[in-house]
């Protein structure tokens, strides 16, 4: 497992919220559920995504745009527009009221003429420390082209969308999956992209075979020397260039992934003790894990727990709190009406 693929594991579509329709001006979408990442592409026309203290930006045919949350934002046929914005995501609002339900496998057209514009919506739900780690590298609005015409995966998503049959569900969660991985790795590719320093590093012929293995076994005894000899380079030459590439140095690297690991394990693993997801992660000694665990996120493991499990007790929807460098529990996109 490479790290752009590790931290993808919980962001995983299943039972996300989508919508689709086709829009006539002036209109005004008002995205209020708080999903941690919502996806929007348009099959036909325009508009702006109008993010809550951000410059709006334009979003045309084709066009991709990746929202981080939990700020709502508006799409909108232009920028000032004089329809009163409808709220999407929980509650339903009929196109006659000027907007568009917004819930599970709904689709809906109309001739609205040339004017009008087809998008395609799916809110999508994000799990876990892990994925944390993911959103923590993307900015609050991320867009990708598409040389003007639409994807032929997205036209698909908008039939399947407007089809109830059986297995709909996960046809539609994956193809948000696949969109999703998409977009972000044309965003993290391009010349004026900004990609963290482990998502480059990952091409490295050293530093990606070493990335690979701290993923695919981060609970081995790793030192510099023994991963320098499965990559094939010496010490020091593993050590310069995975720090310059990655920004931190191999061990450093690691303490940090096993620390992100366990943090998902002690909420996914109530009745594991603090010894068993100690050892887990690579540590031997749970008072030396407790001490790591602690150093890097300001609470024992414990009391990581314990916040953790009430977080996750709040309703959906809730805006995540933090006991001080503790857990950041992601906000679940709404209910579907």
């Amino acid at each position: 497992m490479d790290a752009f693929g590790d931290l993808l594991r919980g962001v995983r579509a299943q039972g996300s919220l989508f919508g689709s329709s086709t829009l006539t001006p002036p209109w005004a979408l008002h995205f209020v559920d708080g999903a941690p990442l919502t996806l929007c592409t348009v099959l036909s026309g325009g508009g702006w995504i109008v993010p809550e203290h951000r410059p709006p930006e334009p979003l045309c045919v084709g066009e991709t745009v990746v929202v981080r949350g939990p700020a709502p934002f508006l799409f909108v046929d232009e920028v000032g527009t004089r329809a009163e914005p409808v709220a999407c995501g929980a509650f339903c609002s009929t196109p006659d009221q000027g907007g568009t339900r917004h819930r599970l496998g709904w689709h809906e057209t109309y001739d609205g003429g040339d004017s009008a514009t087809t998008l395609v919506v799916g809110a999508y739900p994000v799990h876990g420390e892990i994925s944390r780690r993911l959103l923590d590298a993307l900015p609050v609005v991320l867009r990708v082209g598409s040389g003007g015409k639409p994807d032929p995966v997205w036209e698909h998503l908008a039939v399947e969308a407007a089809a109830d049959t059986p297995g709909q569900q996960v046809v539609l969660d994956r193809l948000l999956d696949w969109m999703l991985v998409c977009a972000l790795r044309e965003y993290f590719d391009r010349p004026d992209g900004n990609p963290p320093g482990w998502y480059s590093a990952g091409r490295d012929p050293v530093v990606g075979g070493a990335l690979r293995l701290l993923h695919s076994e981060p609970a081995a005894p790793w030192t510099v020397a023994s991963l320098a000899e499965r990559t094939g380079v010496s010490r020091s030459t593993l050590a310069k260039r995975f720090t310059d590439l990655v920004g931190k140095p191999p061990l450093t690297y690691l303490t940090h992934w096993r620390m992100t690991l366990a943090a998902d394990l002690l909420t996914e693993r109530q009745t594991a003790t603090v010894a068993e997801i100690a050892r887990t992660v690579g540590y031997s000694d749970a008072f030396a894990f407790s001490a790591a665990f602690k150093r890097l996120r300001g609470v024992s493991p414990s009391t990581y727990r314990s916040a953790a499990t009430a977080l996750s007790q709040q309703p959906a929807g809730t805006l995540p709190t933090h006991p001080g460098n503790g857990p950041a529990i992601p906000i679940q996109a709404g209910s579907p009406a």
